[in-house]
């Protein structure tokens, strides 16, 4: 008789557990930020290894390495990001920015390098605040002089800004489809150099800096979008930085740059040149006009159409392959 009992009373309790459980709604966080489809310390690494602008450009945009994740327009297919740099005096600007429609773009990050009066140049990359909250910056510290800062000082110096757009891109870009943002972040590590530091600061050192930025900074897509402003997207979080110490994301150290200076420039040789130089090869881009084969009837032309077309295209297309 007890045991039955026993019995009776282990499944009224069972049932008043199943009955309490059907009215329990379980809601499965969502961590996942648009900033998180671009690592802003693989940028770091990526322009620490440029020869040129153009090179970064092309790094920025490589099918095989996949450094970006960014589909602002959500059109299926990651953003291309163009390079456009500004200068005034001993400060250079390089803006990254990506091309979401024709005629509109996108301030993703900007890189500021500025020349001290020690002739040691300082770099820092700085989050748009539409992307990535106010003052997110990360200063990387070089284990090595990047060629592409030596180049800004050097003899062969000319400015850069990308000649493609909506619709025209270089021969070697291939669109891809973003990845789910957490295999996005897990693979686009490997692509970091840990041989140099990427230290957070809220300190933005370059004056220059931000009054060339206030003259050229792009917000076609925020304009439009205002719902998803960082501050919106993120309320109660100050930058990205609060996103990363939620994630326990923590900086890429190494003791071989625990005592370096944040400072990456040194004087320049008169003879210097760059790796494509040095090889004897060829740009395929000179003074900011992408050299395209004129006696096929169907090559793209170098400048931009004057007609916008009825429709968005479904695809972006690509540039003819230049000739070998």
């Amino acid at each position: 008789m007890k045991q039955k009992i026993g019995s009776l009373v282990f499944a009224l309790i069972v049932g008043l557990g199943n009955l309490y459980a059907q009215d329990v709604t379980t809601v499965e966080a969502t961590d996942n930020d648009i900033s998180d489809n671009l690592d802003l310390e693989a940028v770091a690494s990526l322009f620490g290894e440029a020869e040129d602008l153009e090179d970064f450009e092309k790094k920025l945009n490589d099918p095989d390495t996949q450094i970006s994740n960014l589909d602002l327009n959500e059109d299926g297919e990651v953003d291309y990001l163009r390079v456009v740099e500004t200068s005034k005096d001993e400060t250079h600007l390089v803006t990254i920015q990506a091309v979401i429609a024709e005629e509109q773009y996108q301030d993703v990050a900007v890189i500021d390098v500025e020349k001290g009066n020690d002739d040691d140049t300082n770099v820092q990359v700085v989050g748009d605040v539409y992307m990535y909250g106010p003052d997110y910056i990360i200063t990387p510290v070089y284990v090595h002089p990047p060629v592409v800062v030596i180049w800004f000082w050097g003899p062969y110096y000319n400015p850069w800004r990308s000649p493609y757009y909506w619709g025209y891109y270089p021969p070697y870009y291939r669109p891809w489809r973003p990845y789910p943002t957490p295999r996005y972040r897990t693979n686009v590590h490997v692509h970091v150099n840990v041989n140099n530091s990427y230290s957070r600061t809220t300190v933005r050192k370059s004056s220059t800096s931000v009054e060339l930025q206030n003259k050229t900074r792009k917000n076609d897509f925020g304009s439009k979008n205002p719902d998803k402003s960082y501050a919106t997207r993120n309320e109660g979080s100050k930058s990205k930085q609060d996103l990363n110490n939620n994630k326990g994301t923590e900086k890429v150290n190494n003791s071989k740059t625990e005592n370096a200076k944040e400072s990456t420039g040194k004087k320049v040789q008169d003879d210097w040149k760059t790796e494509s130089e040095k090889q004897g090869t060829e740009s395929n881009v000179k003074d900011n006009r992408a050299s395209v084969p004129s006696n096929e009837s169907n090559a793209k032309p170098a400048a931009k159409p004057a007609a916008k077309p009825a429709a968005k295209p479904a695809t972006k297309p690509k540039s003819n392959p230049r000739k070998r």
